[in-house]
């Protein structure tokens, strides 16, 4: 396996998995291809991939009924969606089963590649010098990246832990959409604002009375300061 990791990319159009294969291998990833939902998910769950590039569409079982399979079982390897179906409906439905980010088909490679390298940096990153984030009863592990609430584990995605990380790392200060998709999915653009906030509507509902979440009107997101 190379040393940037194993990716497993599930497409059952042959032409697009051979082209994302050879845009991920010059990028130093090791990638194994799956053509059907079922062969997916196998691999998903024996091969420990360190992230998966999902067609929706898939022969078998489709690719949204895998991740739901994989996010029940408690794996929360970082998901890609692909699909031809560039409606909000999809893309809230992916968001809301567990992936973490989602492309429209015609896509190009190169934008795969650099949200799969984006979800991989964050998922590999260990913390600087304060590795436990608190915010009352939430703590935010970034070490080990597992999340607290009082005594209780929560089960978040790769992409939902990263941007509760990055906003706890900077309590009080205000972030717009667009900063947050820079900072946290690693590009910016104007069409996929919507998917931070499904990200945050997410958290929210995981975190509940809990969540230091606050959304500032016609500005973005920040995370609550804590009262002294």
């Amino acid at each position: 396996m190379s040393e940037r990791g194993l990716i497993l990319v599930v497409e059952d159009e042959k032409s697009i998995s051979d082209l994302l294969r050879l845009y991920l291998q010059r990028e130093g990833f090791t990638v194994h291809a799956e053509f059907d939902g079922f062969g997916g998910l196998s691999a998903a769950r024996t091969k420990h991939p360190a992230a998966v590039v999902l067609d929706v569409g898939l022969p078998g079982m489709d690719g949204t009924e895998v991740c739901r399979q994989l996010r029940d079982e408690g794996n929360w390897v970082p998901i890609v969606f692909c699909t031809a179906r560039d409606d909000e409906v999809d893309r809230i439905l992916g968001l809301e089963l567990g992936a973490d980010d989602y492309v429209t088909k015609p896509f190009s490679p190169r934008e795969v590649v650099a949200r799969v390298k984006s979800l991989v940096r964050w998922a590999g990153l260990t913390s600087g010098d304060s590795p436990v984030l608190v915010h009352g009863r939430l703590s935010v592990d970034s070490t080990g990246r597992r999340v607290f609430v009082g005594e209780s584990e929560l089960s978040l995605t790769a992409t939902e832990f990263d941007l509760l990380e990055h906003l706890m790392r900077n309590p009080g200060r205000v972030y717009s959409r667009d900063q947050l998709l820079a900072d946290v999915w690693g590009y910016a653009s104007a069409v996929g604002t919507r998917t931070v906030d499904v990200h945050v509507a997410q958290l929210r509902s995981k975190l509940g009375d809990d969540s230091p979440i606050r959304t500032v009107r016609g500005v973005g997101y920040a995370c609550e300061v804590e009262p002294s």
